[in-house]
């Protein structure tokens, strides 16, 4: 993911179809239609969001009931979907050339892809006022060739979250800064009898923000960049990072039966976290919030450090890889679509996203609303940023993104070495 995400993030959890949760409407049965616009200038927009877990599933429909109080010529038929269903709705609502008239977006080479069918409307004149108020950052996974096309909502970054009385009780002193202090780390926990770290193996997009980090602190920040535009990822760096992904997978550090865990599921990731049944997770900035809706709720034990370095390379702490959370409208929108986005990013419905803790600000200055000192740290980490990645399967084309997933998990699972990895990802992207 991303920022799938993240959420992914965003951003984010796998499930079939059947998890699907409408919230104010059925699922659509077409989109793309002339705006919703009916008799007696009734709009009727389609949103279609990733909101089913809290506290955003509570705070959405408050959010379009306001809007539509405010607003009362238009409806709002909100539908929420599960991250991974979400994503496999979109990209058959792509392929029929048919998106509803809002839609969730991680930005990056899933929405170009969007914007090149014509799917999409450009933003850059409409949304001119609104962005400017906007940290710039968390507005170029939605600009393509200078022109805007989506407006976020929660931008932040991949990091470790990890229980204090754990790490205390295994004689790990302070948070790890290097990879290899990160590796020993995990021995000292699996001596003292317990589980290093959570992962949702089933998901596959968790994995992957080991390999991307890793590769990241070897090679410095434009590593990404460069084998995207080349579409050759058989540099010595990835390779390095595979085999150095493969030392931590050797040592045994995930749960057991982690490759059929998910991310928000009972027993899943987050849940093992939260419960304090692991000691560890690299998860966005949305990991609290979700722990806790699984169940699990660690409080002052909770701490956050950043993706250690690697002793050599040349990537540092600086260099951030994440991603949060966008809107976009599809090609023909009403005007009412873009009315909605701003209300969305109204100062009230800011300060409630903010401090529900699940979203980090978007508008310049509203971080300093923040009193949590992990999320701070998360905030001021971003603003300090000097080179920002968006998550792979999010950054790259939907089969590249895919193919980096699933040859991670290969890797982590031990049925792929770190060089059938760079290779079969370089052939997804060739063949783009």
């Amino acid at each position: 993911m991303g920022i799938a995400s993240p959420s992914r993030r965003s951003f984010l959890s796998a499930a079939s179809a059947g998890a699907l949760v409408a919230a104010t409407g059925p699922l659509l049965g077409a989109c793309g239609n002339d705006g919703g616009s009916g008799a007696g200038g009734k709009v009727t927009l389609e949103f279609w969001n990733i909101a089913t877990t809290e506290p955003q599933k509570t705070q959405y429909p408050k959010v379009v009931q306001a809007f539509q109080a405010a607003n009362p010529n238009v409806t709002v038929r909100m539908t929420a979907l599960e991250n991974e269903a979400y994503k496999a709705k979109m990209t058959a609502q792509t392929t029929s050339g048919k998106l509803p008239d809002i839609f969730v977006s991680w930005g990056g080479g899933v929405l170009k892809q969007q914007v090149e069918a014509g799917l999409v409307e450009d933003l850059t004149r409409r949304a001119a006022d609104l962005s400017a108020t906007l940290n710039p950052l968390s507005m170029e996974a939605y600009r393509f060739d200078g022109r805007l096309y989506g407006i976020p909502y929660d931008m932040g970054m991949v990091g470790f979250w990890y229980n204090k009385r754990l790490f205390a009780k295994a004689g790990v002193k302070q948070p790890p800064a290097t990879w290899s202090a990160f590796l020993d780390a995990v021995r000292r926990l699996k001596a003292a009898g317990i589980t290093p770290i959570a992962l949702a193996g089933k998901e596959k997009w968790p994995g992957h923000y080991y390999w991307s980090y890793l590769a990241m602190r070897i090679g410095g920040g434009a590593v990404f960049e460069q084998a995207e535009t080349s579409r050759d990822f058989s540099a010595p760096v990835f390779v390095d990072a595979g085999r150095r992904l493969k030392e931590l997978a050797d040592l045994q550090p995930f749960q057991q039966g982690y490759q059929g865990a998910g991310y928000p599921t009972p027993g899943g990731q987050a849940a093992l976290m939260g419960t304090g049944r692991a000691a560890m997770e690299l998860m966005g900035q949305w990991a609290p919030s979700v722990q806790e809706d699984a169940g699990g709720d660690l409080g002052a034990d909770l701490g956050f450090f950043p993706f250690p370095t690697v002793e050599g390379g040349k990537g540092t702490l600086t260099e951030v890889f994440g991603g949060g959370n966008g809107h976009a409208l599809r090609k023909g929108a009403p005007k009412e679509a873009m009315d909605f986005l701003r209300f969305f990013l109204n100062a009230e419905n800011e300060r409630m996203f903010v401090s529900s803790g699940a979203f980090m600000p978007v508008v310049k200055g509203a971080e300093s609303a923040i009193t949590d000192p992990n999320r701070k740290q998360v905030a001021q980490a971003m603003t300090g940023a000097t080179g920002f990645q968006l998550f792979l399967d999010q950054a790259f084309a939907p089969a590249v993104g895919q193919q980096v997933n699933d040859s991670v998990a290969e890797l982590i699972a031990g049925r792929a070495t770190p060089e059938q990895v760079t290779r079969s990802i370089t052939q997804a992207a060739r063949t783009q």
